[in-house]
């Protein structure tokens, strides 16, 4: 009967999620039983609310206190997971897209208007995932790749306010909106903030607390405040030398960024 659970499982993962996937046979079988209930009523969740707020059926896990506001311009892949107490709002221009198997951390927040400031919205791709209490503020187009894995407290800010003239509240000064991109199979660590403009080339690793802005090249390690690049993960592929700095130079999106 054991044996049996635990290759159903990995039939049911590895089908899902389109690669091969086998449990952890030290993990006790109790609590592979109450991850399988916890995942089907989770299941079940997700199927109603997509019923109930799309008229769509979707293969999603939604988990209690999950949040989706203006559902209709959400897209949801297949194999979604929204942990506790998430919050996403569709409300924006392209809407927010998310790829199979994506996982949005407990307690995180996705949005990117104001009734009176529409945002651009965001696209995260297959693979990827945000963990707990993260943000991602999409005012200006986020466009986040396919295996993109972020730790923590990690957040985007797609908008900057206009502050030249010190007779107007900044307030009313209005705000500009560069957007971000993250490109495929990079790392981000805790605590990251991406600010508009930034463009992070495909395989970076960014460590715990950068700041990062303007552009990191290809399979770079970039850590600090602003972030810089300390080191490469592909020293044939990289150009610039150890500890070099960013470009500050803003990264202007027009469409997705290459494939």
């Amino acid at each position: 009967m054991k044996d049996f659970v635990y290759q159903t499982m990995d039939f049911m993962i590895s089908r899902l999620k389109g690669t091969d996937y086998r449990l952890d046979r030290s993990i006790p079988f109790t609590s592979v039983l109450g991850t399988m209930l916890r995942r089907f009523t989770w299941l079940c969740r997700g199927l109603l609310k997509c019923l109930v707020l799309q008229r769509r059926f979707r293969l999603i896990y939604i988990a209690p206190q999950v949040n989706l506001r203006n559902a209709s311009l959400i897209r949801f892949g297949k194999g979604i997971t929204l942990e506790r107490g998430v919050l996403v709002d569709g409300l924006s221009h392209e809407g927010i897209e998310f790829g199979d198997n994506v996982m949005i951390g407990p307690y995180s927040i996705i949005r990117a208007s104001m009734l009176g400031n529409l945002g651009a919205g965001l696209r995260m791709g297959k693979d990827s995932a945000i963990d707990a209490y993260s943000f991602i503020g999409a005012a200006g187009q986020i466009n986040i790749g396919d295996n993109v894995i972020m730790g923590q407290h990690v957040s985007f800010h797609a908008e900057n306010h206009n502050y030249e003239r010190s007779d107007v509240p900044i307030k009313q000064q209005g705000t500009r909106r560069l957007g971000i991109a993250i490109e495929d199979d990079c790392w981000i660590g805790s605590n990251t903030v991406f600010l508009d403009g930034c463009h992070v080339e495909r395989g970076c690793v960014i460590g715990v607390g950068s700041v990062v802005r303007g552009r990191i090249p290809a399979y770079s390690v970039a850590v600090g405040a602003p972030a810089r690049v300390v080191g490469s993960r592909s020293p044939a592929e990289v150009g610039p030398p150890r500890e070099a700095l960013v470009s500050s130079e803003p990264y202007r999106l027009a469409g997705e960024f290459p494939r």
